[in-house]
């Protein structure tokens, strides 16, 4: 399978604000911030872009950031859907843009103030959508509660132990202690504080749970011809998927054949289709982690390991800087920030320049997914 968009587009600037429970300023406040400092980081003045990417759980509007960064005229906007799988999605969507002539500059970004906001499933009045309606009604409440269900389905099945999801909490927070940026910095975490936290939503305790943060990130996108002019080394966006299974249910896809059949499985397949190398010539990945028990799922999903293998897999400081496959080197959801994942993106960019606190030797290939339980999106990266 061809793929019309490999390296020919790469993300020549990051940026970001702070991350923390509660910053002042509105959402798009934050969003632009980011975004300007993204423009700033490649070089590229914000009269140039004419492509804009983001998620429709956004509450900044395309309108509204265009004429606060002062974009010329915009050819191309898209959002997509389903919260934390719209990560890598508005990266891929603005290349496919810029390979197609469609935009020549374009920029995505997530912006959150969730550390200082409300829960949306507090409010036990609103009419709720589909599958929610059958499902909250009977205790499931927070997605911690849904993906709590998967969690001990997962570790019936195939034995998946609770000490292995405290090597995911365990090596997000140990790649979080060497980034001044993330939120856990100075907060050490060990296996037995790990065990005797309260639980959250049994089998899922405090630190299976991703933080709550606000905080706002962005990334530039252009053609790989216009990167090498740019401020900073080209990160090529080398192949691109999205996945949403057949009768899937967003978040609680309990009572099909496959309730394990994960949504990565979908997008693995196109990502991989479109790729020159395989999970075994991968050197680094950041892997969606707003729950522990997502990443052995998706290590299966994106074929690093057999089914059932995800959980062992960890053992060992397998996922951990130095080992066989780092992941979630900024800290994650887990420790970094939880910003719908876009913190991943651009960890995945400092990595390939080689500027992670969590710098992992030789890295010149990256993964990066988006959310799992819901239809997700991943991207490769390459120097």
């Amino acid at each position: 399978m061809t793929n019309s968009i490999k390296d020919r587009t790469a993300i020549v600037g990051i940026g970001q604000t702070p991350f923390a429970k509660n910053l002042d300023g509105s959402e798009k406040r934050l969003a632009c911030e980011a975004i300007v400092a993204a423009l700033d980081d490649a070089g590229i003045d914000a009269s140039e872009v004419d492509a804009l990417a983001s998620y429709t759980m956004e509450v900044t509007e395309e309108v509204e950031i265009a004429k606060n960064i002062g974009a010329g005229d915009v050819t191309y906007f898209s959002q997509i859907g389903y919260g934390g799988g719209a990560g890598c999605a508005t990266i891929g969507h603005l290349a496919m843009a810029v390979a197609t002539g469609q935009a020549e500059v374009g920029v995505a970004w997530r912006s959150r103030k969730r550390g200082s906001g409300g829960r949306p499933w507090a409010n036990t009045v609103a009419q709720l959508p589909t599958p929610a309606q059958w499902t909250r009604p009977w205790g499931l409440l927070r997605p911690s509660d849904e993906i709590a269900l998967l969690t001990r389905r997962y570790m019936h099945e195939y034995g998946a132990t609770r000490d292995h999801l405290a090597n995911v909490a365990l090596a997000c927070r140990a790649h979080a202690n060497r980034n001044p940026g993330a939120m856990m910095f100075e907060r050490t975490l060990t296996r037995d504080q790990y065990m005797s936290a309260r639980w959250i939503s049994e089998p899922l305790c405090l630190f299976d749970n991703c933080l709550e943060t606000d905080g706002a990130l962005a990334c530039v996108i252009v053609s790989a011809e216009r990167a090498r002019d740019c401020r900073q080394p080209p990160v090529y966006i080398h192949s691109f998927g999205q996945g949403l299974p057949s009768q899937h249910h967003t978040m609680v896809n309990y009572w099909s054949d496959d309730p394990l059949g994960a949504p990565a499985r979908a997008c693995a397949r196109r990502l991989w289709a479109g790729a020159d190398f395989g999970p075994a010539e991968v050197k680094v990945a950041q892997i969606y982690d707003a729950f522990t028990s997502l990443i052995p799922l998706s290590l299966e999903g994106y074929g690093f390991c057999e089914r059932g293998e995800g959980g062992p897999f960890t053992d060992d400081g397998a996922i951990e800087l130095g080992g066989r496959l780092p992941v979630n080197t900024s800290g994650g959801g887990l420790s970094e920030a939880y910003v719908h994942g876009f913190n991943l993106i651009n960890e995945g960019v400092r990595q390939m320049r080689g500027t992670s606190t969590a710098q992992v030797e030789g890295a010149d290939t990256c993964l990066v997914t988006a959310g799992e339980g819901v239809p997700t999106s991943a991207m490769l990266l390459r120097k």
